[in-house]
């Protein structure tokens, strides 16, 4: 059983620690994954964020925001990230999160979500989003500077809710 919460302060050092391994490798997300501690609390954790944490038992397994995708005329459309700790991968997190956000961000007054870098190598995440009703509107060639594969495409991933 996976429950989904908002993310309280407490949480930072559970969210931290989800993060931190999941931008090591540098093959999913854009952050440099030598950033700081206080650089993605910030970011993660901003003021202009829905944050999130998904757990397991008590334990926080996952974390995932959601945002406007733009600002004003363009905020009509959400944003999401999402993170599943490494020792949860393939056990039903991400899907949870993903579900979740769909009924959060229409909840939220979103009228769609839309994943501006979806990175092609991920074929886990693309499967996802696809499984959960998201379509590939574009793909942005050598989007990337995937750490193992060098510039690789991504997608840009569509849903509207």
């Amino acid at each position: 059983m996976i429950d989904i919460r908002k993310a309280t302060p407490a949480d930072q050092e559970p969210i931290w620690e989800i993060i931190k391994p999941v931008i090591a490798s540098g093959d999913t997300y854009v952050f440099d994954p030598n950033s700081s501690k206080e650089k993605m609390l910030a970011y993660w954790c901003g003021p202009d964020k829905h944050t999130y944490v998904a757990e397991r038992n008590g334990i926080i397994v996952g974390t995932f925001v959601l945002k406007d995708n733009q600002p004003d005329l363009g905020s009509h459309i959400a944003n999401g990230s999402y993170m599943t700790a490494p020792s949860a991968s393939g056990q039903g997190v991400g899907k949870a999160m993903g579900a979740f956000s769909i009924e959060e961000a229409k909840r939220l007054g979103y009228k769609a979500m839309q994943f501006n870098i979806v990175i092609k190598s991920n074929e886990q995440a693309v499967r996802l989003w696809e499984k959960l009703g998201f379509t590939i509107i574009g793909e942005i060639p050598e989007a990337f500077n995937h750490q193992q594969n060098g510039l690789t495409n991504a997608y840009i991933m569509y849903r509207k809710l």
